[in-house]
């Protein structure tokens, strides 16, 4: 588990969990309380300097949930960046945008468990 965060990211995590995207909470409702492969799954939780969407550390998987801002040119090299950074940290971070989740969420839970199953 990582421990190592930002402590300023933990006020700004507990917010991100009040407001969550109609996406998030929809993946949210169906990968809680262990409804993946018995695999826990933790909400806006702090890594390092960012916070990730969802998280599991049995999985050592990130899971990120991406809204039409994460399509320009300049939002694109930040994610590389971030997911090169979360990547030598030894984990894997799978990107599903708003649309995948809300009109194919049967194949993201699919694929969900499909890397889940593969890591643990």
């Amino acid at each position: 588990m990582i421990k190592d965060y930002q402590p300023y990211l933990k006020r700004y995590s507990r917010k991100l969990r009040t407001d969550m995207t109609d996406a998030e909470q929809l993946l949210w409702k169906n990968i809680r309380r262990k409804q993946i492969r018995n695999v826990q799954f933790n909400r806006q939780k702090p890594v390092r300097d960012f916070i990730v969407d969802f998280y599991s550390s049995k999985a050592k998987l990130v899971i990120e949930i991406d809204g039409g801002q994460h399509f320009d040119r300049k939002n694109i090299q930040e994610d590389n960046l971030r997911d090169k950074k979360l990547s030598e940290l030894g984990f894997l971070v799978l990107r599903f945008d708003n649309f995948q989740v809300l009109n194919e969420l049967e194949d993201v839970l699919n694929e969900i468990d499909r890397v889940v199953a593969e890591r643990v």
